[in-house]
């Protein structure tokens, strides 16, 4: 098995692979000319993010500075994703997210990991798990979301938020480590913030 095969079945594996550091440079290079478009290209910032990710469906809006340790080659889309500022995708290894999601700014997502015995680390060891995030989630901002985790749909990652293990689908998730706070429910589908009302 080569570096890029073990990168996608958690085996430990060296990132400093001279092979492997000459595809992801390509990637970076695509991402840097993503991160310096300008406001009005969004035309062309569309077409870069279907070079750059391995899937991205229509209406995404990922707003630079991107960062990604692939550039988004493991980075697997939906439809009508939002993200804000300073999006971190450590896509070592793919990362899936279902349509309708939206992120705050500063969410990390990351799918690389490093093992615990210091020998190894000193050698520069590293492991991937893959993260999904379903459909229509809201991911706040500064969440981070670390190796092999996955979000059900429609459930909400507070702000700030660490999220170590598996949260299941429509519930609101909080904290450090991210827990259950309560499931989605009637006066959430009446109340939008606090006591202010839907009026739509």
């Amino acid at each position: 098995m080569d570096s890029y095969e073990k990168m996608h079945f958690g085996d430990l594996y060296l990132p400093g692979d001279e092979e492997l550091m000459k595809e992801q440079t390509k990637c970076l290079e695509q991402l840097y000319i993503f991160n310096q478009t300008r406001p009005s290209e969004m035309d062309r910032r569309c077409s870069l993010l279907k070079e750059m990710f391995a899937e991205i469906g229509e209406g995404c809006y990922i707003e630079p500075p991107l960062h990604a340790n692939w550039g988004g080659r493991h980075v697997h889309f939906g439809k009508n994703i939002y993200a804000n500022f300073n999006l971190t995708l450590v896509d070592d290894t793919h990362i899936y997210v279902g349509d309708y999601t939206m992120f705050g700014p500063n969410v990390t997502i990351a799918t690389a990991g490093h093992p615990i015995k210091p020998e190894l680390r000193e050698r520069a060891y590293q492991y991937n798990a893959p993260v999904k995030i379903g459909k229509n989630c809201w991911i706040g901002a500064g969440a981070i979301v670390v190796p092999g985790v996955t979000i059900g749909d429609n459930t909400v990652i507070g702000a700030g938020s660490v999220v170590t293990k598996d949260i299941p689908s429509n519930v609101v998730a909080v904290g450090n480590p991210c827990r259950v706070l309560r499931e989605i429910n009637e006066h959430d589908r009446e109340y939008y913030f606090k006591d202010r009302k839907i009026n739509l």
